[in-house]
C-alpha cells in the first residue's frame, strides 16, 4: 500500500489544519527504523528550513536513502541554494514576464508571489508558477520579481509553513489537498502489473505522433504483457517519479516540456523512450546535419546560413541551384520549411525565417513522389512506409491548404520488401543517434539514396504504420520496455 507522510518541524506548524495521521514531526521521521521491504512511501517535507545539514535537509536526505519519494528532493534543495544553478533555468521564464505589469502601477519596481505545489492566486502568473515548480519542485516557493526596464525573476526561495498568514494558509491547504490526491493516490494496491509506464501525450495536439486508436493499442499491448500504460499530460510532471518508465507520444522539442520530462525521467533512472540525448540529436536539423555529415552518411547538399551573412545568401543559388529549400532548425511535420525558386524569393524567405532563428538550413531540392520512412527500434528495423507528397504540393504535409493541413497518401510494406540499401542506410543513421525508437526519412533519386532526417518520435498511427504488422507493432514496442525494465531490475547494462 502507498503511504503518504507529511513532515513538519514543530507541532504548532500544523496547528491551523485538520489533524491527520499522515503528519509526523521531523524528529520522529528521522528516528523511524529502516524497513527495506515497506510499501511505497511518499514524503512531503514541510520543515521550516532546508538549510544545508539542517533538520529539513536531513529529512529529504534520509528519505532518499530509504527509497522514499520526497518533495523537495536534495537536488532541488541544492539547486535553490545556488543561484548560479537556477539562474540558468529562469532565463527562459524571464521572457514570459515582458508583458506583465502588477496592478499596483507603473512605478512598482519589485513584488513577489507565493506558490503552493505549482499553484498561485495571481491569475496572470499561473502558468509561470507551474513551470517554476516543475523546475524546482518544492511545497512552498516565493518568487520575487524586480523591474529594471523589463520584469525579471530576481529570486526563487523556499518558504516555511509557519510564515503563512491565515488567508495564505487556506490557499496552501487547498493546494496540498489537490496535490496529495492527484500525485499520490493508492490505486496500485494490490499491484496488478509488473511495471507502470507513463505515456506522455497532448489530447489537443493537431498532429500528434500517435492517433487515439494507436494510443489505445499501446495500452492494450501493455496489459497483455503485464504492464500498466497510463496516459499523462504536461500537467503531470510532478507525478513522473512514481512510474517505472516514460514513453513520449507527443511531438518533441528541446525548448519544450517534452524534453524536461525526458530529462527528469532519465535522472530518476527510469526507462525512457525517447531519451533526452535522442531528442537533442534529432530535433535540431543543424545538429543532425552536421552529425550525419561527419559520419560520411549521404544527405542532400546542405549549407548553413547565418543571420546577416548577405554574401553567402547571395551566392547560395549558384552553390545549391534553384529551386532550393530553407528549413528552421526545429521544425516538424513539414512546418518551418520553405521552397524558393529564385534569388528574390530566397531573400524574402530568409528574412522571415531569421526572425525565428539565428541559423537557417539550406538544402538542394530533391523532387520525389514519396519519402521512405523506416521505423527503427533498438537498432532493428520495425516498420516501413512510403509517404507520398500531398496532392498538388511538394511536401508530405501541406500547411497552406484551405482549412486544415492535408497530408499525402501512404503505403506500408514488410521490411523484406524494402530495398536492402534503404534499410541498411536507415540503420546506419540511427547508430549515430542511439538505441531508441526512431523514424528515418530517406529519398531515392535515381541511383542516389539520401537521408533527409532522423525523427526521435516517429509517427505510429492506427491504420498507417501498423497496416502490415497490426497489433504486433504495438506489442513489439511494449516488449522493448519490458526487456529494458527486466535488465534494469537485474542490474544488467545494455
Amino acid at each position: 500500500m502507498s503511504r503518504l507522510v507529511i513532515v513538519v518541524e514543530k507541532a504548532s506548524d500544523w496547528g491551523s489544519y485538520y489533524p491527520s495521521d499522515n503528519v509526523v514531526l521531523a524528529s520522529e521521521y528521522l528516528k523511524e527504523p529502516i524497513r527495506p521491504d515497506e510499501e511505497r512511501t511518499q514524503v512531503i517535507n514541510l520543515c521550516r528550513s532546508y538549510k544545508y545539514l539542517g533538520t529539513g535537509y536531513y529529512v529529504s536526505l534520509l528519505a532518499e536513502a530509504r527509497g522514499h519519494k520526497v518533495i523537495p528532493s536534495v537536488r532541488a534543495i541544492n539547486d535553490l541554494r545556488r543561484r548560479s544553478l537556477y539562474s540558468l533555468d529562469i532565463e527562459d521564464l524571464n521572457q514570459r514576464l515582458t508583458k506583465f505589469l502588477p496592478q499596483e502601477g507603473r512605478d512598482t519596481t519589485d513584488f513577489g508571489i507565493l506558490v503552493y505545489f505549482g499553484e498561485t492566486s495571481s491569475e496572470p502568473l499561473k502558468d509561470l508558477a507551474r513551470q517554476v515548480f516543475e523546475a524546482f519542485p518544492c511545497p512552498i516557493l516565493r518568487i520575487e520579481f524586480e523591474r529594471n526596464r523589463v520584469w525579471q525573476i530576481d529570486a526563487i526561495k523556499p518558504a516555511g509553513l509557519h510564515t503563512l498568514t491565515d488567508g495564505q494558509e487556506d490557499g496552501f491547504a487547498a493546494a496540498l489537498d489537490r496535490f496529495s490526491r492527484k500525485i499520490w493516490r493508492g490505486k496500485r494496491t494490490p499491484k496488478k502489473y509488473r511495471y507502470d509506464i507513463a505515456m506522455l501525450q497532448d489530447p489537443a495536439e493537431a498532429w500528434p505522433p500517435s492517433n487515439k486508436k494507436a494510443l489505445k493499442a499501446f495500452i492494450s499491448a501493455g496489459k497483455d504483457l503485464g504492464i500498466e500504460v497510463d496516459p499523462i499530460t504536461r500537467n503531470d510532471y510532478a507525478r513522473l517519479a512514481e512510474y517505472d518508465a516514460l514513453f513520449i507520444r507527443e511531438t518533441t522539442a528541446l525548448d519544450h516540456h517534452t524534453y524536461r520530462f525526458a530529462n527528469k525521467a532519465e535522472k530518476e533512472d527510469m526507462v525512457v523512450i525517447d531519451d533526452p540525448t535522442s531528442i537533442l540529436r534529432c530535433t535540431n536539423k543543424i545538429y543532425l546535419s552536421d552529425l550525419l555529415k561527419s559520419r560520411k552518411l549521404p544527405t542532400p547538399r546542405t549549407e548553413i546560413l547565418y543571420r546577416d551573412e548577405t554574401k553567402k545568401l547571395a551566392e547560395l543559388g549558384d552553390v545549391l541551384g534553384f529551386p532550393l529549400v530553407l528549413k528552421v532548425p526545429d521544425g516538424s511535420f513539414s512546418r518551418g520549411v520553405v521552397k524558393v525558386a529564385d534569388a528574390e524569393s530566397l531573400k524574402r524567405a530568409a528574412e522571415e525565417l531569421f526572425q525565428q532563428t539565428a541559423l537557417v538550413l539550406a538544402q538542394e531540392y530533391l523532387p520525389t513522389d514519396f519519402d521512405w520512412r523506416i521505423g527503427v527500434l533498438n537498432r532493428e528495423p520495425l516498420f516501413a512506409c512510403q509517404y507520398y507528397m500531398s496532392r498538388g504540393h511538394w511536401q508530405i504535409y501541406n500547411h497552406a491548404a484551405k482549412g486544415e493541413a492535408k497530408s499525402g497518401d501512404f503505403k506500408t510494406f514488410p521490411i523484406r520488401e524494402v530495398p536492402g540499401d534503404i534499410v541498411k542506410l536507415a540503420l546506419r543513421a540511427t547508430q549515430q543517434i542511439g538505441d531508441g525508437l526512431y523514424g528515418v526519412d530517406l529519398k531515392q533519386v535515381g541511383e542516389r539514396n539520401v537521408i533527409i532526417e532522423v525523427n526521435d518520435n516517429p509517427n505510429i498511427d492506427w491504420g498507417i504504420e501498423d497496416a502490415y504488422l497490426g497489433e504486433d507493432l504495438y506489442r513489439r514496442v511494449m516488449d522493448e520496455f519490458v526487456r529494458r525494465l527486466e535488465r534494469k531490475r537485474l542490474g544488467v547494462a545494455d
